[in-house]
């Protein structure tokens, strides 16, 4: 997918946590998290920059995805470290899931197009596609751009909803 591809799955996959920080009470926790999943969308992509590093290759698969998720949950931690060992470990954990939610969402937008992604390489050769669609398709993009906004919408009423019925 291009870029309006990625920015809405990455929303999709952002969704689910967000309506969980809102419903407990973080709505600014919530979007500053959306924020940074929609920021580090295309990060995975980074690796057409690189020399000698073949697209979709190392940062399109899981363990990138935990890479990813533990250099944010360790800035989440020193960020959150001002408000103690709670705040640090809150925050880090926030921060792992955020980061691990952008490539996440990047690799289900991928696995839309032909050419697919392959999540566990090196150690399995497996890839997996549902060739929907090809990644330069504008309707595909954009289509799943307003996915992603109306899981957006969807996630901050629900969880909205929910905090009011806690009193949050």
């Amino acid at each position: 997918m291009y870029r309006p591809g990625h920015y809405g799955a990455s929303l999709v996959a952002y969704a689910p946590v967000g309506f969980v920080a809102i419903a407990l009470g973080g709505v600014e926790l919530a979007l500053a998290g959306g924020a940074v999943a929609v920021a580090g969308a295309m990060v995975p992509d980074w690796d057409q920059r690189v020399p000698f590093v073949r697209h979709r290759g190392p940062t399109h698969t899981v363990w990138f995805t935990l890479l990813v998720g533990g250099v944010l949950a360790v800035a989440g931690a020193l960020l959150g470290s001002a408000a103690g060992f709670a705040g640090a470990v809150v925050l880090g954990a926030f921060g792992f899931v955020v980061g691990a939610t952008i490539v996440v969402g990047h690799l289900l937008a991928d696995v839309l197009t032909p050419m697919g992604t392959r999540p566990f390489g090196p150690l399995r050769d497996d890839t997996y596609t549902l060739d929907v669609a090809k990644a330069a398709n504008p309707i595909a993009n954009y289509a799943l751009l307003a996915l992603g906004a109306a899981a957006s919408v969807v996630a901050v009423g629900a969880g909205g909803a929910v905090a009011g019925v806690l009193g949050l």
